[in-house]
């Protein structure tokens, strides 16, 4: 086997290069500052030493095994929770040894300037083809017309026997340019994502990700390890109702109370689908209320009375009866002759012999007045509305 064959070969790690490792998982310790748990592959990582991992670099301040202990050096196939570093580096990134804190700087930023260019690069390369796309589109339109232009003069030349069919209309490629509700925009919901590694943080903002996000979306606007800070309540503070999720970490009584005064919410968990059933509660708290009209009532016009009210002035009431359910004076009303609506609004005086009231039940007596509405026959049907909310779901 490989164990036996090695040991046949006497095959062995290197132990006297620079060191080779990996970042297992990152975090941010109260009192200890930024740790990150490297497993080394190759070489000796001593304390002291200077190494650089993605865009932070650390001089080794201390190191402790598996089980807490301190250890002064750790050599291939060992891991230790290595302390000192200026910045959280991401799990999965290379562990390599510098020479200095000279060189270690250089790199880091050397890495950080060649990120931001390929960030750039990308949004230029991205630039370009929406240009080039666009080109591709108005040559062929512009290839449409001539050869629409010339079918024309063909058929006034007598060569075409039939006038040629008109351009079709462009949208200029974009789906659903005739449908309002495929180009309404989704919601968003900014989010500020803290955790206790970044393993967790990754994990947390995948899982976000998978939510459905037709009607309302999760955007996360920024992810951190550690403690949830007066920074992360600032930029939540400035994007508006943004939500900062401290997933397995907390923020101290400090950043609690700015949080308040910002009215900036941070929702705390230690569960992910805990998590992830707030987050959509959130979510459909956020989306608008849609109500329908309920129908609560009906009632038939027995006959039409025109009183003289005061002025002189005079107002036709429906002598009525309730045929189904509840007539209420607040509820939003119509009327309808031969099932064809000619009125809906609001009702202007509503009585019981010369009491006024507030609802009428089924076959109960009553008559009625609308505000700016007099056209009422006998035989018309009142119909007396409820406003009720649809219950929300995402998609």
């Amino acid at each position: 086997n490989i164990v036996t064959l090695a040991e046949v070969l006497d095959l062995r790690a290197e132990v006297d290069i620079p060191v080779h490792a990996t970042v297992i998982e990152s975090q941010v310790e109260k009192g200890h500052g930024n740790i990150a748990s490297v497993l080394v592959k190759r070489g000796t990582l001593n304390i002291g030493d200077i190494i650089v991992a993605g865009t932070a670099w650390c001089k080794v301040r201390n190191m402790t095994d598996d089980r807490g202990n301190s250890v002064s050096s750790v050599g291939p196939a060992g891991a230790a929770r290595v302390t000192g570093w200026k910045e959280i580096p991401q799990a999965g990134d290379m562990v390599l040894q510098a020479e200095s804190e000279a060189q270690a700087k250089s790199v880091v930023n050397h890495r950080v300037e060649k990120r931001k260019n390929k960030s750039q690069l990308a949004s230029i390369s991205s630039m370009n083809d929406k240009r080039r796309e666009t080109h591709a589109r108005e040559d062929i339109e512009r290839a449409e017309e001539k050869a629409h232009a010339r079918a024309v003069r063909e058929y006034y030349q007598g060569i075409r026997s039939s006038y040629p069919d008109p351009l079709e209309k462009k949208d200029n490629g974009e789906e659903g340019a005739d449908n309002p509700e495929a180009n309404k925009p989704a919601l968003l919901l900014p989010i500020i994502v803290k955790g206790d590694v970044s393993g967790t943080v990754e994990a947390v903002e995948a899982a976000l990700g998978r939510l459905p996000n037709k009607k309302i979306k999760p955007v996360v606007l920024n992810t951190g390890v550690g403690p949830v800070s007066e920074s992360d309540v600032a930029i939540a503070s400035s994007s508006e109702q943004c939500v900062i999720i401290a997933f397995n970490v907390k923020a101290d009584k400090k950043t609690q109370n700015v949080a308040k005064r910002q009215k900036v919410q941070i929702m705390s968990s230690r569960i992910i689908y805990k998590l992830l059933e707030d987050v959509e509660q959130l979510m459909l708290d956020r989306l608008p209320s849609v109500f329908v009209d309920d129908l609560q009532g009906e009632a038939v016009v027995q006959q039409v009375f025109d009183i003289t009210m005061k002025g002189n002035k005079t107002t036709s009431i429906a002598g009525s009866r309730v045929t189904s359910g509840l007539l209420t004076k607040s509820a939003k009303t119509s009327v309808l002759r031969n099932d064809k609506v000619l009125y809906t609004g609001e009702i202007s005086s509503f009585k019981n012999v010369k009491s006024d009231i507030f609802e009428a039940s089924k076959g109960q007596e009553f008559g009625i007045a609308f505000d700016g509405f007099e056209d009422l026959r006998q035989g018309d049907v009142i119909q007396s509305f409820r406003q009720k909310e649809l219950p929300k779901k995402l998609e």
